[in-house]
């Protein structure tokens, strides 16, 4: 049966922080708030927390899964990003965007597309998350909570709970966080191309 805690969104339990971080380094599966919809996260190296996931949300290997980074700094460690692409992401980051880039040798080959080696990068506008990644000093591999059949994410973390309890360790309440999962560029091509409408703005990133 999975934990649930109730962390502030704007002052996050120390405590509670450390705690949360301690079942991610433990192989846990997390649901937690993020900027733009609820999601589910685990560590980036944990194979069999990555699987989980994947039954969870029913994914087949093309999935492109997210690295959630504190920063620039860290995105860049775990993407090959461009003179270009740089000043896009610092443009637009942190915020409810998740560009998809070329995966670097840091990150494991089984989160990446197994043809095209490339990875979801995001740098969240949130507390909470910021509090996670700098007591756990690695990005969280993440995946909006949407399950199977439904077509749009959890918003609910009592709902989180009583759907998930049996699969995931643990429940992070932060407090509702809409129903629109983030905006997803890709920056593969010169151009950049929107694949998927969401919470963040995709005027800036559309031709024409």
């Amino acid at each position: 049966m999975s934990q649930f805690f109730q962390i502030h969104p704007d002052n996050p339990q120390p405590r509670l922080i450390r705690q949360a971080v301690e079942i991610i380094c433990n192989g846990g599966v997390i649901a937690y708030p993020t900027d733009s919809a609820y999601a589910l996260g685990c560590h980036m190296g944990d194979k069999k927390a990555v699987e989980r996931i994947r039954q969870i949300r029913k994914l087949d290997d093309k999935h492109n899964f997210t690295l959630i980074c504190r920063d620039l700094s860290e995105l860049a460690t775990y993407a090959f990003v461009d003179n270009s692409q740089y000043r896009m992401l610092k443009k637009h980051t942190p915020g409810p965007y998740t560009f998809i880039l070329k995966g670097s040798r840091e990150v494991p080959r089984r989160l990446m597309h197994p043809k095209r080696k490339t990875i979801g990068i995001r740098v969240p506008q949130c507390v909470i998350i910021n509090a996670l990644l700098t007591e756990l000093n690695s990005p969280i591999m993440s995946s909006t909570l949407l399950l199977p059949g439904e077509e749009l994410p959890m918003t609910d973390p009592y709902d989180i709970r009583t759907t998930l309890e049996y699969h995931i360790d643990l429940v992070i309440d932060g407090g509702f966080r809409g129903m629109e999962a983030t905006t997803v560029i890709s920056l593969l091509e010169d151009v950049p191309q929107v694949l998927r409408v969401g919470k963040g703005d995709p005027t800036p990133f559309q031709v024409g």
